[in-house]
């Protein structure tokens, strides 16, 4: 191996290091082991995931998907019908449609698609960690604007941080972890002024109030996000989808690089969950009913307040400090994603919504640090 070269994969290697990377943080296993229980003792309220899916139902489904395939086969016409039974559930066109490995992979996709090096892509803050990441892997500039004390996005300013090198703007809405949807006229108002891509994330829309979805040809710039992983609660499959007008979503198909980007027994276990649609319906009615319950329990509880929400999580804010409450609630097999300072609030929890037996055990813990 010449010298010239192993010069450069080191400082390939150096420079890969160097980048910011996800970490999801303490598993319920590593917990369990640290206090010497069983993993089933653990309470996992940091990932945001739906326990109100009827499991049978599902692994009812998930057997008859796993009878219907052939695993030696490679893919062959499951996107194309998800993508025909989503646009049914949404009321939109086919060819709008994108099929991704979740969320993230098609965050990655239209990233890499759309960003170079040099460019400017803008969002708020706090929100979503992962489209940072993205862009910054592709040397590229990510400028964030702090939203304002209600949550709200501070319009003038993120109008004013425009420039002829921003090529994206990224929305969550509803936020993560903020778990508030936009002012959906602030939405407009950006998608209309800004120069390029914007990506809507509506991850969690099932659970909140109004989508924009039905007006995506209103935006020819605009792309949506969704995701299976939330209210329909497949979050194991990673399975997402996009809504663009169709000339993006076409370059959105058609241009990444990699065949097959979705199993197709997840594709499967998607068109399954939306043949039988009232399993998610009847679990995000009934979080939803459990998530009022819990707002009002969190903020009965002194020094604990909780915020309203439009997601499957409550975000929350305790007057002990953050690192003092998570590691009372881990020392008693609980976990939260702890945020620390979020704009004026200094201690701020992401709470997933649970199931009322689990809840209640979340306040009962709550209550006893308090005491202490």
């Amino acid at each position: 191996m010449s010298e010239s070269y192993t010069n450069w994969l080191d400082q390939k290697k150096l420079k890969l290091n160097s980048l910011d990377c996800y970490s999801a943080g303490i598993t319920p296993e590593e917990l369990a082991q640290q206090l010497g229980v069983n993993t089933s003792e653990i309470v996992k309220l940091n990932f945001n995931e739906n326990l109100f899916i009827n499991r049978d139902r599902q692994t009812l489904l998930l057997k008859q998907t796993a009878d219907e395939i052939d695993l030696r086969i490679y893919p062959e016409d499951e996107v194309p019908k998800l993508a025909k039974n989503l646009a049914e559930y949404l009321k939109i066109p086919q060819n709008c449609i994108v099929i991704g490995n979740a969320g993230d992979e098609l965050l990655d996709r239209i990233i890499r698609l759309f960003i170079e090096k040099g460019d400017t892509a803008i969002s708020f803050a706090p929100s979503f960690v992962i489209p940072q990441l993205c862009v910054k892997r592709q040397e590229a500039k990510y400028v964030t604007i702090p939203l304002k004390n209600d949550f709200q996005l501070d319009v003038p300013t993120m109008l004013a941080a425009f420039s002829k090198k921003t090529r994206l703007l990224y929305l969550c809405s509803p936020n993560n972890p903020t778990s508030n949807q936009m002012n959906p006229k602030d939405i407009e108002t950006l998608t209309k002024a800004f120069p390029g891509i914007v990506i809507l994330d509506e991850a969690y829309n099932e659970f909140a109030v109004y989508s924009f979805v039905q007006r995506i040809h209103e935006f020819p710039n605009m792309i949506i996000l969704r995701t299976f992983s939330k209210a329909f609660g497949l979050a194991m499959l990673r399975l997402g989808y996009a809504i663009a007008n169709p000339e993006i979503a076409e370059i959105l198909i058609k241009k990444s690089p990699l065949p097959y980007p979705v199993s197709g027994f997840t594709a499967r276990m998607g068109i399954k969950m939306l043949e039988n649609l009232d399993i998610m319906q009847t679990a995000v009615t009934a979080l939803k009913v459990e998530r009022a319950k819990l707002i009002d329990s969190l903020n009965q509880i002194d020094g604990v307040q909780a915020f309203d929400s439009q997601t499957d999580f409550v975000l929350m804010n305790t007057k002990l400090p953050a690192d003092f409450v998570y590691e009372k609630l881990l020392k008693r097999g609980i976990i939260l994603k702890k945020w620390g300072k979020l704009l004026q609030y200094d201690n701020c929890f992401r709470v997933t919504v649970g199931l009322p037996e689990v809840n209640a055990k979340l306040i009962e813990s709550l209550k006893q640090i308090n005491e202490e």
